[in-house]
């Protein structure tokens, strides 16, 4: 009877853990207990490894009269999940001497079945960073979260199907055949699992499944999202009900750049924590699209676990909230803080964490709730008061956060026949988005900034600096519209990507007054 250390890891919300499994056998009526602030599932593990190491050649370890301790630490961290079923197998038999391995460099992970078989994980992605970061060089999980564990390079992935593949890899001990229940599963020589290689691939091109030139008309809304792209600011579009605003929306998301690969891991990783990821990397910018419906938690994040809402998810890419003013007012406000810090905290009784929430929002929302105020030709049934109600669910925090505010109207009949060739496409509007963000990334070079939209207000007085004729504009007209410091700071910001995507190293007055045409006009009470 012997002592075993063996090397696993855990999600811990969007970073890992590392967590050391030692195995401890002595003599005595048989127990199974572990130990370190381990959770049900954790705990229940004792089942499945005893199962899977039965069914897999070995005398299981209930038939033995031996006290089995499992020990996980750090043990001020709570264990959860089926993740340790692999290391804590292979620990009891490194512990109970049926094999011997160098486990060092090693980490493993992995849920078992009861025939031995493993199970994908969560959080393979940041669990691998997590090992290369701690100097480990091979790390062994399911097949299936090989590939996405291929994608950091510098470790060794080994994916392998059975409990049994990975004892045959790492075993340096013959078997004897006599102490095998089923002659048939015992291993004889060492079998090598291959390697997993790290193959940084160049993105496939997108489908584009609405293109700009598939919407007839909406020529001021369309600029205003090209704008919104070139500098990553938030949009609201407001008009009557089918005239657009969800297909340009749906469009939008193609005229964003591809994600640089340290994107696509930041991306891939909440993605992989969270269990919704197919395979591989997330090579182009989310969009999440949530109902109206959606709860607060399940936009912010939260619950039991401290899960990342929708908020997080669209990270690095886009946030689409379809119907703006429909959603409940507290989901709204929960948008003021990664609207302008892109970030998200959470607090709750079980702890407080921050996720990251960089994204672009992109909002619609009809002029009332029937949809027809204002529209010529159409009744409005809507009362006064219920108008009135309506708009004041967005406050003025909100209002202020948002940069470009355009009315999508309704499109005359004759021109829904036009021909594609007659509207830009997506492809020829894209390289000018391209093209701005890198007069951009040129701009705050060696900065964490990458757009206008980032600016905090000590860059903005670095970075944008604006004429006395410019300022002037600029000072009379926040003035005659009474606007806040925030909406006075997004209106430069705004004219510098205006500027930005005509390649003027100034911002002039023209790309002022078009910054300020894009302040709410129509809706009064904003």
């Amino acid at each position: 009877m012997a002592v075993s250390k063996i090397y696993s890891a855990q999600a811990t919300l969007l970073s890992a853990q590392i967590i050391d499994i030692e195995v401890d056998l002595s003599r005595g009526f048989h127990s199974f207990s572990v130990v370190g602030l381990a959770d049900k599932s954790v705990d229940e593990s004792k089942d499945r490894v005893s199962a899977a190491i039965k069914n897999s050649g070995w005398k299981s370890p209930k038939n033995k009269n031996q006290k089995i301790i499992v020990s996980l630490a750090p043990a001020d961290i709570k264990k959860e999940g089926p993740i340790f079923d692999l290391p804590i197998a292979l620990g009891y038999l490194l512990a109970s001497e049926e094999i011997d391995a160098e486990t060092e460099n090693r980490i493993f992970l992995g849920e078992l079945s009861l025939d031995g078989d493993l199970r994908p994980i969560k959080g393979a992605l940041p669990i691998t960073q997590k090992a290369k970061k701690e100097g480990f060089k091979e790390i062994f999980l399911p097949l299936e979260n090989a590939e996405e564990a291929s994608n950091i390079s510098g470790i060794k992935v080994y994916g392998a199907k059975t409990l049994l593949d990975v004892v045959r890899h790492i075993n340096t001990k013959r078997m004897d055949l006599e102490k095998c229940t089923d002659e048939k599963k015992v291993f004889i020589a060492h079998v090598e699992i291959p390697i997993f290689k790290s193959k940084k691939k160049k993105a496939k091109g997108r489908e584009v499944e609405i293109d700009f030139a598939d919407i007839k008309g909406q020529e001021s809304a369309k600029r205003g999202l090209e704008i919104a792209a070139s500098g990553g600011h938030n949009v609201i579009m407001y008009g009557p009900p089918g005239t657009g605003k969800t297909m340009l929306a749906r469009a939008f998301t193609h005229l964003l750049p591809e994600l640089s690969f340290d994107e696509k891991l930041e991306v891939t990783s909440i993605y992989s924590i969270g269990g919704m990821l197919a395979s591989g990397l997330i090579e182009h910018p989310p969009f999440r699209s949530p109902h109206h419906t959606a709860s607060y938690v399940s936009l912010v994040g939260g619950g039991a676990n401290l899960k990342p809402g929708e908020v997080t998810l669209a990270h690095k890419g886009v946030l689409f909230l379809d119907e703006f003013a429909e959603f409940d007012k507290r989901v709204l406000e929960s948008l003021r803080q990664p609207l302008e810090d892109r970030e998200i905290t959470i607090s709750r009784a079980k702890g407080s964490v921050k996720y990251p929430a960089h994204f672009i929002l992109i909002a619609t929302m009809n002029p009332c709730p029937c949809g027809n105020y204002g529209v010529k030709g159409k009744e409005c049934i809507c009362s006064a008061q219920n108008i009135e109600r309506y708009r004041r669910k967005l406050s003025g925090p909100i209002v202020d956060r948002i940069d470009i505010w355009v009315e999508v109207s309704k499109v005359e009949h004759e021109r829904l026949t036009d021909s594609r060739d007659l509207h830009e496409k997506t492809e020829k509007i894209k390289p000018r988005v391209g093209k701005a963000r890198k007069m951009q990334e040129k701009r705050y070079k060696g900065l964490k900034i990458k757009t206008n939209a980032q600016l905090g207000p000590k860059d903005l007085v670095k970075y944008l600096k604006l004429s006395p004729v410019v300022k002037d504009i600029l000072n009379a007209s926040a003035k005659q519209l009474d606007l806040s410091a925030r909406s006075y700071h997004r209106i430069i910001k705004l004219a510098r990507t205006i500027a930005d995507m005509e390649s003027e190293p100034e911002i002039s007055e023209k790309h002022i007054l078009e910054a300020l045409q894009y302040r709410p006009k129509r809706y009064q009470s904003f």
